[in-house]
């Protein structure tokens, strides 16, 4: 593999070649470090200005922010893949241990210790039983409409065909598909746009430790469960799986803090757990529990959660997920298994319902056919991936009304209706009666006694189509008929993911496998005649496993998934081989599609590992300068127009410089770091030294109860007589922050950062002296791509346009 230096400018990407269309200057290498005069100290716009310059000539230290200025104001084109967005801010995992903390630590003792942990294992108790009750009610539903609509349309079909007027049933199965999308698109488009989709991306980006607005929301939570229902009963090729991971992830979120802001209800319980650093670890459960939920795979759940996104991890916290996972099984399970009426029964583990699969053996010369599978479903998933980053783009720079994103949802409803009814119409494939488990055979143009195999495909739900090419016997299926399907398949799953709805693509890209993986088998057929191991099953499972880990680039969590969900162990070594020739092959055109929808979105994702090649880059190169710093001891007025006139949202607390030397001035000795979050309750609270005598009650509970969603500096009025008050800083700042001094390398700062979930990364000098600040953003900043064999670091650009 041939690798090049920061930034790569030989290798050109011909996959993406417009998405790659600049490439940064690196920046300037530091050869020495220098204090420069702080920007707290200058009086006047002349001075800032004498700063920067002088910076600029002198101390190529603050080139970082120069050039992040710079940057901001260019013109971002849509759908470039290298710029971040400058809005997305990281979430404080690391707990601030401030004076507060530890004083209510000390009064509580062992005894709030244990309670402490016992809420958690209840907690998450209540996140697997909730999402699986969910998941029931999406599930029901479905089922329940599905059954109205496809039994409605397949005795319309057998009705009007004899009468020589289709267009009656055609135009039926429009309708029935337009009216459920048409709701579905209005309420996310309208109600609340991140429903849209899958939701994976965004839950990923939340574990990883970036902080997305409304992505645990309740609103949200409601919109995507009718929203999925209506994608699904309208016939989009989308599934209910990948919605129900969002789901799982915001109902941990609103049941462990006890308190709902869309209602704004508190039920004054839980208050404890009301930090990001709780918070996230609760998701982490609640996406697992997802997983479980929609393919009853509680092992599956727990690789998933830790494959896909937590950045935070340890034993405790794998023991609780896989808890809420089972517990979210059997609750799925026994509500299932009593709706089917055979309650005890439980054959219902997951919304996914694959069926038994027989034991079906594999012999070792079948391996390189399903290595070779595995590599065709990294292609055709490289594709799949290409064409919907083109078609998301093409969204984002022209879909851009809220009407027009409800009328291609319902575009893409008729077109599917359309294709449909096209196929069944063209393709006269007929088989006996009998032979097939399908609910509603259609005769259409067949003789009697038989039924028309695409119409029984498309007259049921996805997950019924998946479960009849899992399971159909031998023969049931032909050539043209399969190879058709997946074409126009492949191209309608494109195009719907990505619409402005509620629905996954786990479902439609095993529909598509599992297709061109039954057609594999008939052309092994066809060449080894004799060969009597050819069970068109096991190979539709294979097709299936290599068209999601071309898509989706999961290898670990995938494999067990798939495991769990068929009850066939023995696989386990063909889905191993299968998926991670689709991930390599796959990855060496393109990123799996959730990772190209977040670096559209410009979201500051932080990879496992830091860019290779790096240790070059020092952490003077990389943070952001000047800092704005506060003292132990402030006036409030300047705290004030201070949160007024800056967006940041850590400020580190310094001792005053020393010397009163201009040429010499820096930040002065840390202290510690404050928020913005907590500057502005201390302000809303009006805790100033000047007022210590009306001081009640002051401890934590102040912050937590304005979590997750503290008031702005713009809500606070405070009179003029208030701004001349002092307030000290000390009992709430952190003031143990971790810090590195600016000869780090950047490998050494993204470990640490990643590792201990940091949101502030404060720079020092040789003497303990605040020179600088790292954000998510600052260490984000450098991706490492790869390209057919190729691969570099590359510097992004941060833009406020995106």
């Amino acid at each position: 593999m041939d690798t090049q230096s920061l930034p790569s400018t030989s290798s050109r990407d011909p996959l993406f070649e417009n998405e790659r269309d600049e490439r940064t200057v690196p920046p300037p290498k530091v050869k020495r470090f220098t204090n420069v005069m702080s920007i707290n100290n200058a009086e006047s716009e002349e001075d800032i200005h004498e700063i920067f310059v002088n910076a600029q000539e002198d101390c190529p230290i603050i080139s970082s922010v120069r050039r992040r200025v710079e940057t901001s104001k260019e013109k971002v084109q849509t759908g470039s893949l290298n710029v971040l967005s400058a809005k997305y801010e990281s979430l404080d995992y690391d707990t601030c241990e401030n004076h507060l903390l530890l004083d209510e630590e000390r009064k509580k003792g062992y005894k709030f210790i244990v309670q402490k942990s016992i809420s958690r294992w209840f907690i998450f108790l209540l996140i697997g039983m909730c999402t699986a009750l969910i998941a029931c009610v999406i599930d029901i539903s479905i089922e329940e409409l599905s059954i109205i609509k496809y039994a409605s349309l397949s005795k319309s079909v057998d009705q009007y065909v004899t009468e020589g007027e289709l267009y009656k049933p055609y135009g039926l199965w429009i309708l029935y598909n337009i009216v459920p999308v048409l709701i579905g698109s209005i309420l996310v488009a309208y109600g609340e746009p991140i429903a849209a989709g899958s939701g994976i991306p965004q839950v990923k980006c939340y574990l990883n430790g970036v902080m997305v607005p409304r992505v645990v929301r309740v609103k949200t939570l409601v919109v995507k469960s009718i929203g999925v229902i209506c994608s699904v009963v309208g016939g989009l090729a989308g599934g209910k799986e990948g919605p129900m991971i969002h789901s799982g992830a915001v109902v941990a979120a609103g049941i462990s803090q006890g308190k709902t802001s869309t209602f704004n209800k508190d039920f004054k319980v839980f208050k404890y757990f009301r930090e990001d650093h709780e918070k996230r670890d609760f998701v982490s459960g609640g996406a697992a529990a997802g997983v479980s939920a929609a393919f009853g795979a509680p092992v599956g759940g727990v690789l998933f959660s830790l494959e896909e996104g937590t950045s935070f991890w340890n034993q405790s916290l794998t023991w609780r997920t896989f808890f809420a996972s089972v517990v979210s099984t059997f609750t799925l399970n026994v509500v299932l298994s009593a709706y089917h009426g055979v309650p005890g029964n439980f054959n219902y583990p997951g919304l996914l319902n694959l069926g038994k699969f027989e034991a079906f053996s594999y012999e070792y010369y079948e391996l390189p056919i399903f290595l070779i599978m595995g590599s065709m479903g990294g292609l055709f998933g490289a594709l799949w991936n290409h064409i919907n980053y083109k078609i998301t783009v093409f969204r984002m720079r022209y879909i851009r009304p809220r009407w027009l994103k409800v009328i291609e949802a319902c575009i893409v409803a008729a077109v599917s209706a359309t294709v449909g009814f096209l196929m069944m119409f063209t393709i006269n494939d007929c088989k006996p009666l009998g032979s097939d488990p399908t609910k509603y055979p259609t005769q259409l143009y067949c003789l009697d006694g038989q039924y028309n195999v695409l119409a029984s495909i498309w007259f049921q739900t996805p997950e019924a189509s998946v479960r009849s090419l899992f399971h159909d016997p031998p023969n049931t299926h032909n050539a043209i008929s399969l190879a058709s399907f997946v074409i126009v398949y492949f191209f309608l799953a494109c195009w719907t993911f990505g619409l402005s709805t509620s629905n996954g693509l786990f479902i439609p890209t095993l529909l598509t496998g599992a297709a061109w993986g039954r057609l594999v088998s008939i052309g092994i057929f066809y060449v080894f005649p004799k060969v009597d191991i050819i069970h068109p099953g096991k190979y539709a499972l294979i097709g299936a496993a290599a068209q999601l880990g071309g898509v989706v680039r999961m290898t670990i969590s995938l494999t067990v998934i798939i495991m769990e969900t068929t009850g066939n162990i023995s696989f386990a070594l063909p889905l191993i081989i299968t998926l991670i020739a689709a991930k390599w092959t796959g990855d060496f055109f393109n990123e799996g599609i959730y990772d190209i929808l977040i670096q559209l979105w410009g979201i500051p994702l932080l990879p496992w590992e830091p860019p290779p090649l790096v240790h070059n880059i020092y952490a003077s190169e990389v943070m952001s300068h000047p800092v704005v710093t506060l003292k132990c001891v402030e006036n409030v007025g300047h705290v004030v127009e201070l949160l007024k006139l800056t967006t940041y949202n850590g400020f580190p607390v310094v001792d005053p410089p020393l010397t009163d030397q201009n040429e010499v001035t820096t930040y002065g000795r840390i202290r510690g770091i404050i928020l913005r979050s907590q500057l502005v309750v201390i302000l809303q609270k009006k805790i100033f030294n000047e007022t210590v005598d009306v001081w009640y009650n002051i401890n934590p509970s102040l912050f937590r109860d304005s979590y997750p969603r503290y008031p702005t500096i713009e809500d606070l009025q405070l009179s003029d007589e208030e701004k001349t008050c002092s307030m000290d800083l000390r009992p709430f700042m952190n003031p143990s922050p971790y810090t590195v001094l600016h000869s780090s390398s950047l490998p050494r700062m993204f470990r640490l950062f990643r590792g201990l979930g940091l949101r502030h990364l404060p720079i020092v000098n040789d003497t303990n002296e605040v020179v600088g600040m790292v954000t998510r953003k600052d260490l984000a900043r450098y991706r490492v791509w790869r390209h057919r064999g190729h691969m570099g670091v590359e510097e992004l650009f941060i833009s406020k346009e995106i």
